[in-house]
């Protein structure tokens, strides 16, 4: 395909209706704030849902994080994104971070996320936000902003607890404690732990097992999974049949 998007802090590639999209800066860990990267899967997002021969999306890391989430130093002396008023942070919240959550929950093929090494804050709240997650034995997780006495204004609150239960999400967030790969997987978060090198084949295996079904069906089927977390079963039943004809 000769139309993919054109990013600046991301790599993407597609073949067999698998597109792959690789964070590329190492350099600060994968920030997500101070780069260009949310706005590159912003820019992935609406490229996806813009082409129907694209039936899922793996989302990983290059180097040796998936991502740290903000850039730590601007988050620790309130400096760059995180510098300003209420109101000026407020605009720069939603203009910035909060486009990815927004973005990703309108992202109509399924998502995997592969996360090859720590996904901290943001980083942790972006892999909850895919569908599906594959962890390297080398991946941590940390909903640390607490830590920083700041809060989760990228929709993390809203993604975990309907993960892993309002319980656990709470104990996370509120003690900001890291945890491995395999506790991850113990509560929910992660469907598999595999050793790094074998991450991106098994979220490749992963990705062609559901890329060879039906693309239309498969986004369908997505749209009805999500629609089936806010709606009365009644409602839901009498939803699906206008779907099945599609």
């Amino acid at each position: 395909m000769n139309n993919l998007p054109k990013l600046t802090d991301c790599k993407i590639v597609f073949q067999d209706k698998i597109a792959l999209l690789s964070f590329n800066r190492d350099d600060v860990r994968n920030a997500l704030t101070g780069t260009e990267i949310v706005n590159d899967i912003v820019k992935t997002v609406t490229w996806i849902n813009k082409n129907q021969n694209v039936a899922v999306l793996i989302i990983t890391g290059e180097g040796a994080a998936s991502s740290s989430g903000g850039n730590i130093k601007n988050m620790a002396q309130r400096s760059g994104d995180f510098l300003g008023n209420v109101q000026e942070l407020e605009k720069k919240y939603r203009e910035g971070i909060q486009q990815m959550p927004i973005a990703m929950n309108k992202l109509e093929a399924p998502v995997i996320a592969a996360i090859n090494g720590p996904a901290i804050g943001a980083g942790f709240d972006l892999a909850n936000m895919c569908d599906i997650r594959i962890a390297s034995t080398k991946a941590k997780f940390g909903e640390t902003f607490a830590n920083l006495g700041l809060i989760p204004g990228d929709g993390g609150a809203w993604f975990m607890q309907r993960i892993i239960g309002y319980q656990k999400a709470a104990e996370l967030t509120f003690t900001g404690r890291v945890i491995n790969a395999r506790e991850a997987k113990e509560i929910g978060i992660v469907l598999d732990v595999t050793e790094r090198q074998n991450l991106m084949i098994k979220a490749m295996e992963l990705a062609s097992d559901i890329a060879n079904k039906p693309t239309a069906s498969l986004r369908l089927t997505k749209r009805l999974m999500k629609m089936a977390q806010r709606t009365e079963l009644g409602d839901f039943l009498d939803i699906y049949p206008s779907h099945f004809k599609m």
